[in-house]
């Protein structure tokens, strides 16, 4: 091979080198912003859960004062 074709092949090799670089950090920045949002889902459906619980004993509640004041009447 010439020296041309050598330090072509040298820049190449020096530029999938960086670009590799730069992926690794993408992918890395990515997975750390995956787990950012997984536990944000589960935050949320845990919140989601509870008022949930909180609507459901407002109603159970609600049905008994109505049941309680049917049956006074």
């Amino acid at each position: 091979m010439t020296s041309s074709v050598l330090a072509e092949l040298e820049r190449n090799i020096d530029a999938l080198i960086v670009r590799c670089a730069e992926l690794e950090s993408e992918a890395q920045a990515l997975r750390e912003q995956k787990a950012q949002w997984q536990q944000e889902r589960e935050q949320l459906i845990e919140k989601n859960q509870e008022a949930r619980s909180r609507v459901e004993a407002m109603i159970t509640h609600l049905k008994s004062l109505s049941n309680t004041e049917q049956a006074a009447s």
